[in-house]
């Protein structure tokens, strides 16, 4: 009796927030499918999204390193941070990203006021990056714990933000309706000989009902009140970003892609940054050297993962991209999820086949997140070991028949 199993499967996950990067999560989850089905054939394709863990994956796909240095940190202090030189031909390109600045993993919960917390360290990582010679700069956005529109890394570059006395304001988001001018006079000149670019998710814009305050706030600690405090902060902002660089308050509002990480979008875009769709420029450019499209079509099964899946799944998320490329090469997709949350269902018309979870019995948060790589691990070899059974009874049905 052959049991029909999948012989050739990619692992093609995201990392899960606070958690496990993305080449973490392929490897518990690798492990897991080789105790299930040893000898099986997996290739790693760990998905650089803009967020945690993006600089060091685009280094090691292309042969480059990572760059160790110290910044400002979202609360004000100072924190450990890094950016990737890439290796290869081509323009001297650096990725930083914004989450080793100014990620939500290092504001400490009681902490997390949206309002306080500052993009300037994510500025301070673009100076760095600009004092090695690089000639290209990619700014992944993801994983943000900010929401002050990119005020802050606006200043590391050399903007003032000044209010009514000629001051300057303070740092977060709350504090810019306080703003009357933006000064761009300062900015760091090599700017100019630098190609800048945002890899973003272009569902996020900075106002209105679906604006980064009011989808992303309560998530970085933001109550009802200070929700509609930054989105209307967020409104000012707008204005006085369009009078300084000549954009239209519309653009900046509303445009795909400006509300990226609390609104660094619209602020490195008032200076001439480039926003593109992360997976445009992280899968499509060749950036990364990384041609998913080739490794699916090899593939008899896809493996992707994400920490949560939901509704906003299909909005630009990892699993949803890869699903639906899959989908296009008829390859069948399973996913992975640290929490399945409201109308996940929906992700199945994106092309995501199965959904199955990592928690085998109620645990809280903290636990969850420390235990990672052992739940996901676990939970791959539960789920293969399941597919087999299935293998196995199809294949006694079809002897039985013949």
């Amino acid at each position: 009796m052959v049991m029909t199993i999948p012989q050739r499967i990619l692992v093609a996950p995201s990392g899960f927030k606070e958690s496990l990067d993305a080449v973490e999560v392929a490897a518990a989850i690798s492990a897991g499918i080789r105790r299930a089905i040893p000898g099986v054939s997996i290739t790693s394709l760990p998905m650089a999204d803009g967020g945690e863990g993006t600089a060091a994956a685009l280094a090691c796909a292309t042969a480059g390193r990572i760059v160790h240095t110290a910044v400002t940190g979202p609360v004000g202090q100072p924190v450990d941070s890094h950016f990737a030189v890439l290796g290869g031909p081509g323009l001297p390109t650096a990725v930083v990203e914004m989450a080793a600045a100014a990620g939500l993993a290092l504001v400490p919960s009681s902490l997390r006021d949206p309002g306080r917390t500052t993009t300037r360290g994510v500025g301070e990582l673009i100076l760095a990056a600009l004092d090695l010679g690089m000639k290209r700069i990619v700014v992944g956005c993801g994983d943000s714990g900010t929401s002050d529109g990119g005020a802050g890394a606006l200043r590391a570059l050399g903007a003032r933000i000044l209010d009514s006395s000629g001051s300057e304001v303070p740092e977060g988001g709350a504090a810019l309706t306080h703003a009357v001018s933006v000064d761009f006079s300062g900015l760091d000149p090599r700017l100019t000989g630098c190609s800048l670019e945002l890899a973003l998710n272009p569902y996020n814009v900075l106002c209105g009902p679906q604006g980064v305050a009011r989808v992303f706030g309560p998530q970085k600690g933001a109550t009802p009140q200070q929700v509609e405090e930054l989105s209307h902060g967020l409104e000012h902002w707008a204005r006085l970003l369009a009078g300084a660089s000549g954009m239209t308050e519309d653009s900046l509002r509303y445009g795909a892609g400006t509300g990226a990480s609390g609104g660094l979008g619209a602020g490195l875009a008032a200076i001439g940054g480039k926003l593109v769709p992360r997976f445009e420029l992280l899968l499509d450019s060749g950036l990364a050297g990384i041609d998913l499209d080739a490794a699916i079509a090899t593939a008899d099964l896809v493996v992707t993962a994400e920490g949560a899946i939901d509704f906003q799944t299909p909005r630009g998320k990892v699993p949803a991209e890869v699903a639906r490329r899959a989908q296009r090469a008829g390859v069948p997709v399973l996913a992975f999820a640290g929490s399945i949350g409201k109308d996940a269902a929906v992700v199945h018309a994106a092309g995501i086949d199965a959904i199955a979870g990592i928690i085998p019995i109620p645990m809280g948060l903290d636990q969850a997140v420390a235990e990672g790589a052992v739940l996901l691990q676990e939970a791959a070899e539960r789920t293969f070991r399941v597919l087999l059974l299935g293998s196995a009874i199809s294949s006694r049905v079809a002897a039985a028949a013949a």
